[in-house]
């Protein structure tokens, strides 16, 4: 229960991608890593344990193992640091009908129905020109619940019961900010910056998102439940996170890379398409391994992934949406993800492996594919397999409400999949 409590916090500490890459930094120096530059050189050596930061929400950590990585390869797990959310305009401020409202549009495939009539606040990273006339990047997150979208009273649409909810992005998803009159109320901005104590022309740009107030709590007949924002993937992040940290030191090098920008496809400078992991390996085997042009292959071809994100639980009220023989229920164990047109990258040996290191660790495995006349989604894991060429497999634990404001998932599943991935960490280098 102190894992799945940990979570609790981790969730609550990162409403935006940058508070949770801060967190994760925070964590990871409270354990042993210390940060890396990109802008610098890298020395390193066995047992080192550091991490890197690309452009404020992806983190890499790394434990450097005892032998070279071209003899052993790597364990990696990955995750991804965003989630579907509503994220700010450049020009936010919107006056209408005698209200201010702040313009937002969405990131990712989020259920748009989940976010009216919440309790929501602002946090994100805000750019800021420094007393020097250099630029600060500072974290914000706006006290109290300053925002909500409320619904349509039925009185006024009765077709909802007959036709269903029907909400238009640009029209219907402005938060409201605060009634207008004599313009006495503060903008946005002007907010943030009396928050950050800056004045308000010193913010050259922002980076928010609109996040849920109501904390992460424990829920069901025995709180055998999860209720929390984000759990796709910061779930994946914390786990990864924790199994990183607990894994005793190891012939091979253990790594956990979090992505942002999965979400909205990946292709960013620091997402799964970019070039922030490959970059990363190249350095530790440079810096292992010196200038043998081989090294790098050598050590892709002998590596293994777990790209660890949020799997579809079976609904017990839309099972139908289900293959039949494919249902994962919450509390059955970590999910393997499997999928035809390579929507996920687990293939037969990439599976096995997953299934082995479930056996090491004696956790119950499941399985998912999507219907074959539904479409798949996808994640960080058939991007960083096809960049890089290792060996990957999807897997997750089991969520109900994915894409929701706030999501479930059931706690064993936590300690089953964070002992999945601690047995992935230690795998003996020869299998």
């Amino acid at each position: 229960m102190d894992l799945v409590r940990d979570l609790l916090a981790f969730v609550d500490a990162g409403p935006s991608p940058a508070h949770v890459a801060a967190e994760m930094g925070r964590r990871l120096e409270k354990a042993g890593f210390s940060l890396l530059d990109e802008r610098q050189r890298w020395k390193l050596e066995a047992g080192d344990q550091r991490y890197v930061v690309r452009d404020g929400g992806s983190v890499i950590a790394f434990r450097v193992g005892s032998a070279s990585p071209s003899d052993r390869g790597l364990r990696l797990v990955g995750a991804h640091t965003d989630s579907p959310a509503l994220r700010v305009r450049p020009r936010p401020d919107l006056i209408r009908h005698g209200y201010r409202q702040i313009g937002v549009e969405p990131y990712g495939g989020l259920l748009l129905h989940t976010w009216l009539d919440r309790d929501l606040t602002l946090a994100g990273r805000i750019a800021v020109r420094s007393a020097d006339g250099g630029i600060e990047m500072r974290l914000v997150r706006l006290q109290g619940a300053p925002l909500r979208i409320p619904s349509l009273a039925i009185h006024l649409d009765r077709t909802i019961r007959s036709e269903g909810l029907q909400l238009d992005p640009q029209r219907h998803m402005a938060p409201v900010w605060a009634t207008t009159g004599d313009g006495s109320e503060p903008d946005l901005l002007s907010a943030i910056a009396e928050e950050l104590g800056c004045p308000a022309d010193a913010i050259l740009g922002h980076e928010l998102v609109a996040a849920d107030t109501q904390p992460p709590a424990l829920g069901g007949a025995e709180e055998e439940f999860v209720f929390a924002p984000r759990l796709d993937n910061l779930l994946s992040c914390h786990l990864g996170l924790h199994s990183l940290a607990s894994a005793p030191r190891a012939e091979v090098t253990q790594i956990l890379i979090c992505n942002d920008h999965e979400e909205a496809g990946s292709t960013s400078a620091e997402g799964a398409a970019g070039s922030f992991l490959e970059d990363a390996l190249r350095r530790i085997v440079s810096a292992l391994e010196g200038a043998d042009p081989q090294a790098f292959a050598m050590t892709t071809a002998r590596s293994w992934l777990v790209s660890a994100d949020a799997a579809h639980a079976v609904h017990p009220n839309f099972a139908e949406r289900h293959d039949a023989e494919h249902q994962p229920r919450l509390g059955g164990g970590p999910v393997l993800k499997s999928n035809a047109n390579q929507s996920y990258a687990s293939d037969a040996g990439s599976s096995a492996w997953f299934f082995a290191r479930c056996a090491d660790a004696g956790v119950p495995m499941q399985h998912f594919v999507t219907r074959a006349d539904l479409p798949c989604g996808s994640t960080i894991g058939p991007l960083t397999a096809a960049r890089l060429g290792i060996q990957t497999v999807d897997a997750g634990a089991p969520l109900l409400s994915m894409h929701s404001i706030r999501e479930q998932v059931a706690a064993d599943d936590l300690e089953a999949l964070a002992s999945a991935l601690g047995a992935h960490y230690q795998a003996p280098a020869g299998e």
